[in-house]
């Protein structure tokens, strides 16, 4: 059967926020607007902002809200950022705290479908759509991920040791139940005939822990995002057996799993939301400058250096998404026999 419906950036797709102080906004002129980015002018100059990343350094998380916050302030969008993280229950806790900061517009969060998943594995009381969205960012490849030195130097190896004895083959990734790194395992193990419910899944708390585990030999594959294993695997730490994208990744030796004969397509999606009851101005303001920022060369360079797919989509829109992204992951759950 094939899974791309159930899981093709077209279904599964979804958002990135941005939030600002509601006291830290001044014009920018074209003197502040630094980069000379055309975008930069359209919209004012943020400060005193943060941004929150809800698991561990090296994450996806973690890079993208790096990068969001290195291009706006080299574009001349915002004065200096906080980007701090805050990791546990695989994104919950941090989205416990940015629901519990009601009508702060300094503190923002970065997301994306691993915390869908979370609060739903979770059963959290906080819920995205509880947050404010502001924008959808990006769509990312997952990598399948064994260690230099595995015994399976080709996808086909691997499929064949998972499933003459699943157990003894347990696959990691920085998700929850529900999560990106999750859902790719356990919707390749359906498309190769391996009960997904015999699937030895081990959850980490960010990139950073899944790349330790990996290198120490206690995984026997991880699933993770593209940008997360990039340099591991150009310095050869790693292996990248597959990748789950329509197409090859520039800058990644591996095929597609389609192209290896195995029918499964798969994007994750990472975004950025803020507290909830902001004020109508803080929100529209941070609209303002994440679109900006999406059309400025430093963005343009970022996506294009990190292998990441433009996705953007401001404001309403990806509210929507959001309030039908949990009720979509629900669903593949249940289908996989998982929930």
């Amino acid at each position: 059967m094939r899974m791309t419906t159930l899981v093709r950036s077209a279904t599964l797709t979804a958002a990135a926020a941005l939030a600002l102080t509601a006291c830290g906004v001044s014009k920018t002129d074209d003197a502040e607007s630094g980069s000379g980015s055309s975008s930069s002018a359209s919209a004012e100059k943020l400060s005193g902002l943060r941004i929150m990343v809800p698991n561990s350094p090296g994450s996806g998380y973690d890079q993208t809200a790096r990068a969001v916050s290195a291009d706006l302030q080299s574009a001349g969008l915002s004065g200096s950022i906080e980007v701090f993280n805050q990791a546990g229950a695989g994104g919950t806790v941090g989205l416990s705290r940015l629901v519990n900061e009601k009508g702060k517009g300094d503190l923002l969060m970065q997301m994306g479908l691993g915390v869908v998943g979370a609060s739903y594995s979770n059963k959290t009381e906080a819920k995205l759509t509880d947050t404010t969205p502001i924008a959808k960012l990006i769509e990312e490849s997952e990598a399948i991920v064994v260690a230099k030195d595995s015994p399976f130097k080709t996808l086909d190896d691997l499929i064949n040791a998972w499933k003459a004895n699943p157990g003894a083959v347990p696959v990691g990734g920085a998700s929850n139940v529900g999560g990106p790194d999750h859902l790719t395992p356990m919707l390749l193990a359906k498309t190769v005939g391996l009960d997904a419910k015999k699937v030895n899944y081990v959850a980490y708390d960010g990139g950073g822990e899944l790349m330790t585990a990996v290198l120490g030999k206690k995984l026997g594959f991880a699933a993770t995002g593209v940008s997360e294993v990039v340099e591991q695997a150009k310095s050869g730490d790693v292996r990248v057996l597959a990748v789950t994208s329509d197409k090859p990744v520039e800058g990644v030796d591996a095929k597609p799993l389609k192209d290896q004969g195995v029918d499964l397509t798969f994007t994750n999606w990472r975004g950025l939301v803020a507290a909830p009851e902001i004020s109508d101005a803080d929100k529209n303001k941070l609209i303002a400058a994440v679109t900006a920022l999406h059309g400025t060369e430093e963005w343009k360079k970022t996506l294009a250096d990190k292998g990441w797919t433009d996705a953007f989509v401001p404001g309403d829109e990806f509210k929507t998404f959001l309030t039908s992204e949990s009720d979509r992951v629900a669903g593949v759950l249940k289908e996989l026999g998982l929930a």
